[in-house]
């Protein structure tokens, strides 16, 4: 397995490159995060546990979700809430990019899988990024329109409520059927960017 750069604590990294460390720190918001669940009472232990997720055969859900940290030089959320922990698994769920339109995506999908305040603010903003980047993006408003209302709509049929999943019991499960239990069918193809 190779190591993950640590200097990355979530998929958000993308995002450094486009100014938003000007508006807020990722890692302070995820420690603000934190701080509200322990508020709350909210936070769990420890759900993404590498080393076991890699001695999982390739092709299940453990297996794939440490590909898909690899992939993108990512270390696991390993503290807070449940539903923060969880984020990188949606991404490996949906198929969605750490780009901030795939971010947008991720939280489009959650909003239509469950209203959450959270997913439109954090929604929101990621769409002001994407604004103010547009031009670099060379996305039009209705390509834009169109991904998110396709990840609200696969959000909405489907099963998956982030805040109570327990993965750890399905890990062993190949990620197709993951994603048919939690009816979260293969990303619908729209027109590229």
């Amino acid at each position: 397995m190779q190591s993950i750069d640590s200097s990355h604590p979530s998929t958000l990294p993308p995002l450094s490159n486009t100014g938003l460390g000007k508006l807020f720190s990722v890692p302070d918001f995820l420690d603000k995060v934190d701080q509200i669940g322990d508020r709350l009472g909210i936070n769990v232990p420890t759900v993404i546990r590498l080393e076991e997720l890699s001695q999982l055969p390739a092709g299940t859900l453990g297996y794939c979700v440490v590909e898909f940290l690899e992939q993108h030089h990512l270390q696991p959320l390993t503290t807070g809430p449940r539903r923060k922990q969880l984020h990188d698994i949606v991404h490996v769920l949906t198929g969605y990019g750490t780009d901030p339109i795939g971010e947008t995506e991720v939280q489009a999908f959650l909003l239509g899988a469950q209203f959450r305040l959270a997913h439109v603010i954090i929604g929101l903003g990621l769409l002001r990024i994407i604004h103010h980047h547009r031009r670099a993006l060379q996305t039009s408003p209705q390509q834009l329109q169109q991904r998110l209302r396709t990840a609200y709509q696969r959000g909405h049929a489907s099963r998956l409520d982030i805040g109570t999943w327990q993965p750890e019991a399905i890990w062993h499960l190949p990620l197709r059927d993951v994603q048919s239990l939690l009816h979260i069918d293969q990303a619908i193809d729209v027109d590229p960017l």
